[in-house]
């Protein structure tokens, strides 16, 4: 059965074939691939096709897929139980560990998704400043609560949607756009909105318009505004966690938010999120205070298990993070090479080890950069790889993320190679 067969089938059971947008190829054409297994660096398909991962699950195989480690912890855990719907230690030995990597946690609250995660910490922001406005960045994901899907990065960007239909008015009345990399635009919304926004969510890094960083002094900006407007800030480091540093975004930038919103490597490729922040916030949760937020199976003992195995690991071996930045720094180098050889309208950007080649001749900077892109152009790179044994995220907006079992050379020659 080809690829093409096995889409086809989904297609009559999935809505569009895939569980998630992001998976699908609508912005590169064809058909995904279908895999099967994977281990270390590499992916195999459904018929035995070998491929470098420049995916990584989206970010949370930091270790590599199907690291010896993680799957232990997960098979023992299993062993003894999968679920308990009560507490168990691992949730608290989890808690302890975030609060200890993570510079600006001292509570943390886990839940089942990075969505979940930015939900309830708006939901809380809003009740700790009894206020109902939320200030996001156009092109920023932060999932697809109702809150967020106005002008939207990731997969909303890829398809070009604004919004989403089934998001209620009064929902999308309660979001303000401002600007990536603009404090000025964040400004102005205070301004016109006095006394009324909770909180300014940002992804410290973006990754869902392709990767991004912050200008200099963009952070510390919307630090000192939030001080000043008496609004929370919120940091999304969902992808940026334990990613482009042992204390994420945050710890590489020396900004610290109110909140915290995690996933991905916190749960080690299982299903998992978390947010957490300051105690005094964090105690207006219920049940110890009166902000609700459940979840049946948040903290559950395999997810806790796995993230455990891998947060462990990165701490106990901070040379993790030198090899990710070596290895990151020599696939830019290699494209920038390849890029002025050629003199091709493209640039790189990368934090640690996430990183993109927009088709774009850069710098971007924003949403309205980024927009502008030759997404053709980038389809034919993608699919040029593809060919060629390497799996690239499968839309010019997301992030590339590589991880410590990766050996980059071959790979980084392949994209030069795909990259006429």
């Amino acid at each position: 059965m080809s690829h093409t067969e096995r889409f086809d089938r989904a297609r009559r059971v999935i809505p569009g074939g895939v569980n998630s947008p992001a998976r699908a190829f609508k912005a590169v054409g064809g058909s995904p691939v279908f895999f099967a297994r994977a281990e270390g660096a590499h992916l195999y398909d459904a018929d035995g096709g070998r491929f470098v991962d420049f995916v990584g699950s989206w970010g949370p195989m930091i270790l590599g897929h199907s690291h010896p480690e993680v799957v232990e912890a997960v098979r023992e855990q299993a062993s003894r139980a999968m679920s308990f719907g009560a507490p168990c230690e691992l949730e608290t030995e989890m808690a302890e560990l975030i609060a200890e990597m993570v510079p600006s946690v001292g509570m943390v609250r886990m839940v089942n998704s990075g969505t979940e995660a930015t939900m309830s910490a708006i939901r809380l922001a809003r009740a700790a400043t009894e206020r109902d406005l939320v200030v996001k960045f156009e092109g920023c994901y932060h999932g697809h609560g109702d809150a967020f899907l106005a002008k939207s990065g990731s997969g909303m960007a890829t398809l070009g949607e604004p919004t989403s239909p089934g998001v209620p008015k009064g929902a999308a009345a309660c979001t303000l756009n401002a600007r990536y990399n603009d404090v000025e635009s964040v400004r102005a919304l205070f301004d016109a909105n006095p006394g009324a926004i909770a909180c300014v969510i940002v992804e410290p890094v973006v990754g869902n318009m392709g990767c991004i960083p912050p200008a200099p002094g963009f952070l510390d900006g919307l630090r000192a505004l939030c001080t000043e407007r008496g609004a929370l800030l919120v940091f999304d480091e969902v992808m940026t966690g334990f990613r482009v540093a042992a204390g994420g975004a945050q710890e590489r930038c020396g900004v610290m938010p109110d909140l915290t919103c995690l996933g991905k490597i916190v749960g080690g490729g299982l299903p998992v999120g978390a947010y957490g922040g300051r105690r005094d916030l964090m105690e207006r949760v219920a049940p110890a205070g009166p902000v609700y937020q459940a979840g049946t199976l948040s903290g559950n003992p395999l997810a806790m298990a796995a993230g455990l195995a891998t947060l462990r690991r990165l701490r106990a071996h901070p040379e993790i993070y030198d090899k990710l930045e070596r290895d990151g720094q020599a696939i830019e180098d290699a494209l920038n090479a390849r890029i002025r050889e050629r003199g091709l309208p493209c640039c790189v950007q990368r934090v640690g080890s996430m990183g993109t080649l927009f088709f774009h001749p850069g710098p971007v900077r924003s949403w309205d950069d980024a927009k502008n892109c030759d997404t053709k152009a980038f389809a034919a790179w993608f699919h040029a790889l593809l060919k060629k044994g390497v799996y690239m995220p499968p839309a010019q907006f997301e992030a590339w993320f590589h991880g410590a079992a990766h050996e980059v050379d071959e790979a980084a020659g392949a994209m030069c190679e795909a990259l006429s």
